[in-house]
């Protein structure tokens, strides 16, 4: 496991083969989701993707599609991504698929888990869908859980504050 207090010092493969660098990500929040193309939370790829495109000067999404819950995410990286292009026109950078708990579970995800945090919320990945906020040196800040909207007053504040 990487040892650091920021995002910043990781990148990790997207979707389309290319890489994720975190670094680049300085200066704006990034919220970090693990998703999967079909489960009773998918719908949110619809306002992960408002707030992408509403926030984009200030906010990065990055979805991290993962078969760990359910199994629902069997797809192969480019079955995922024709997925969430066509359905919900996904445009903000999504990772290639990985595990997100266990052993197996991907970097950045264990470095999340592994973080002191002012509550527990970070402690477990329970679903998918759960949400990770870091602010723009890329520490975190909130966790919201899956069933939380994407858009919601606490993330809103988040974005708006000065």
């Amino acid at each position: 496991m990487v040892v650091t207090d920021s995002i910043h010092a990781f990148t990790f493969r997207s979707i389309d083969g290319g890489t994720i660098d975190f670094s680049a990500f300085k200066g704006k929040k990034v919220l970090v989701v693990n998703t999967a193309s079909d489960c009773m939370y998918t719908d949110q790829y619809k306002q992960l993707q408002e707030l992408h495109d509403n926030y984009a000067d200030k906010l990065v999404i990055v979805g991290f599609p993962s078969n760990d819950f359910g199994e629902q995410e069997p797809g192969t990286d480019r079955e995922i991504k024709n997925f969430c292009s066509y359905k919900y026109g996904v445009t903000f950078p999504l990772a290639s698929k990985s595990e997100v708990i266990g052993v197996n579970s991907n970097p950045i995800f264990k470095w999340l888990i592994s973080l002191p945090f002012e509550n527990t919320l970070n402690k477990s990945i329970v679903w998918n869908f759960q949400k990770f906020l870091l602010n723009e040196e890329g520490k975190l800040i909130a966790v919201f859980p899956p069933a939380t909207d994407p858009i919601n007053d606490e993330l809103l504040a988040f974005l708006n504050e000065n």
